[in-house]
């Protein structure tokens, strides 16, 4: 026969020693934490510069945009001298141009990711100008992130 105290044990719910995690698992846990970590870290650390690059191609596009627009109310492209001061206020040196958009065509005078203003000559090498960013080291010439970039560069 059952006695109460049996009974009582029966019916109380069993602790189980394996419901937390012991110090082992935890090391192992942070083991493979670390590990990933190693793997990862190395491959994010690079993007920053990568980034601005990025940035700095997608601005080149932009002003290549303005210029265009400029030369299609104007009937050319603002001269070296005017710059690409021409895209935010009106020249006043000349040539003037003919039917200015009353808000400009950029809000402000655009300077590459490196904080170095980009480089505009019209007319250019190449073409009616050239629109370009030196890079992360502002110098001409280079390769990697030091190369030079253009709106004519993918």
């Amino acid at each position: 026969m059952i006695t109460l105290s049996e009974r009582h044990r029966a019916a109380a719910p069993r602790r189980d020693r394996r419901a937390g995690l012991t110090l082992v698992e935890m090391i192992v846990v942070l083991a493979i934490i670390a590990v990933v970590a190693v793997l990862i870290v190395p491959n994010v650390i690079g993007r920053p510069d990568q980034a601005r690059v990025t940035v700095a191609k997608t601005d080149l596009k932009t002003i290549a945009t303005a210029l265009r627009v400029y030369r299609l109310d104007n009937g050319d492209y603002p001269t070296t001298d005017q710059g690409l001061k021409a895209l935010v206020t009106k020249p006043t040196s000349p040539p003037e141009p003919l039917s200015y958009a009353a808000d400009g065509y950029l809000p402000e005078v655009p300077t590459d990711p490196w904080g170095k203003a980009y480089i505009y000559r019209s007319p250019g090498t190449g073409g009616a100008y050239d629109l370009l960013s030196y890079g992360k080291d502002g110098k001409e010439g280079g390769d990697e992130l030091d190369a030079d970039l253009s709106d004519k560069t993918r």
